[in-house]
């Protein structure tokens, strides 16, 4: 019986979900007694042109990590979607935008001066920036063009499965490929994860229904082990956001901050965790709410850290 044939790739992450990936332990003897992994830039000597020879649809899965934001991960999307039979986008940067998604809030010129003559760190005072061509000696030097708008992987090419996290959790990840190696995948467009509930049926803490009347950030208060966080003034995504981690982060006392994406049936997991942060605030007075609200002291990156391109927002008029 042949091989299944395997391949992964980065886009715009941090590293983590090639980690996380890793976390299967001992499991990776099982995968690999079935499966090659044919392209895995991060762990393996391949290039663009090996995977660019390759024969269409001759890859079976390909799991990619990260979102679209220049013309190289686009590019490579592109190439693996035509290479593979099945797309998993695994992590929440391929399935919502993730961090680097927040980048929507600005564009390209606004990041660049930024990164390049603005952070006090920077010493740059020829206010020389990044070219996407450049004519050396030695000949043309080229870089991927950094696109104005973050995107999905969906957004980009079509895909089949969604493993969500950051990074996905042990169990998702062999969730999926247990799923894989019997073939046994579920229907296509599937959220894989093994609750499809709110983080908060996962969670172990007490929802006694508590108003509040002013939040706080994780070092302001010492939180109460059994009560939920969010009665407590903790901002907490688990209310909105897929069950199927486990909720180590509010077992451990820290906050959900909703990085399995949207529960089921919602368009825009920011929106609606906003909705669920609103219902607990003790307040009817407009002026009252507006002080209370005040104490999120990043908007944004709270109810849009991991989904911004992917909601109905998408990005920032800039």
């Amino acid at each position: 019986m042949a091989k299944l044939k395997v391949a992964l790739y980065w886009a715009a992450s941090c590293g983590g979900c090639d980690i996380g990936f890793l976390e299967i332990g001992e499991k990776l003897l099982k995968l690999i007694e079935v499966a090659d992994v044919v392209f895995w830039p991060v762990a393996m000597d391949v290039k663009y042109k090996d995977v660019e020879a390759m024969p269409d649809r001759s890859i079976d899965v390909c799991i990619f990590n990260g979102a679209i934001r220049s013309s190289e991960q686009e590019h490579l999307a592109k190439i693996l979607r035509e290479k593979s039979k099945v797309m998993i986008a695994y992590g929440a940067c391929a399935y919502g935008g993730g961090i680097p998604g927040l980048a929507n809030m600005y564009n390209r010129e606004m990041i660049m001066e930024r990164a390049y003559l603005e952070t006090p760190s920077t010493i740059n005072p020829g206010k020389i920036m990044p070219q996407t061509s450049y004519q050396s000696p030695e000949g043309e030097l080229t870089l991927p063009k950094l696109f104005d708008t973050v995107k999905t992987l969906s957004q980009t090419v079509k895909v089949e499965y969604i493993i969500p996290g950051c990074p996905p959790e042990e169990r998702t990840t062999w969730m999926a490929l247990e799923a894989l190696i019997e073939g046994k995948l579920p229907p296509v467009g599937t959220v894989i994860t093994d609750n499809i509930k709110a983080v908060c049926d996962d969670c172990p803490r007490k929802r006694d229904v508590k108003k509040v009347k002013k939040f706080y950030r994780t070092y302001e208060i010492i939180s109460d082990p059994e009560i939920c966080l969010l009665e407590q003034g903790i901002i907490c995504a688990g209310i909105a956001t897929r069950g199927g981690c486990g909720s180590p982060c509010p077992q451990a006392n820290m906050p959900c901050t909703g990085c399995y994406g949207p529960v089921n049936d919602v368009i825009d997991q920011g929106a609606h965790f906003m909705n669920a942060v609103a219902s607990v605030i003790d307040s009817n007075e407009p002026e009252e709410i507006e002080k209370i609200l005040e104490d999120v002291r990043d908007p944004a990156g709270t109810f849009y850290r991991y989904n911004l391109p992917d909601s109905i927002l998408r990005r920032a008029r800039v």
